[in-house]
């Protein structure tokens, strides 16, 4: 499989409910690495790095969200991947 990089914008009610915290776990479950940050939008914003199965995975988790969130949508652009991340964090 090859290796891939997505950049993620989440809209929706997603601050406030957990996201970060459980987009950490389901990342690192998948062995992806990148980061998630809640921006001062409202929206979360991730970079994930890893394999195509597991990055489809995790952008299927994003469009769900951990519950208590209503995620209404989510921007996906795909990058050059880089293996620049040692693993998924949490950053502000």
């Amino acid at each position: 499989m090859s290796k891939v990089r997505v950049h993620l914008y989440i809209e929706g009610y997603v601050q406030g409910v957990g996201y970060r915290a459980s987009a950490l776990y389901k990342a690192r479950s998948l062995g992806l690495t990148g980061w998630v940050r809640n921006l001062r939008d409202g929206r979360v914003e991730a970079v994930a790095e890893g394999e195509e199965e597991a990055i489809a995975q995790f952008i299927k988790w994003c469009q769900k969200g951990p519950p208590g969130s209503v995620v209404e949508r989510v921007n996906v652009q795909n990058e050059k991947y880089t293996g620049e991340f040692k693993q998924f964090d949490i950053t502000f």
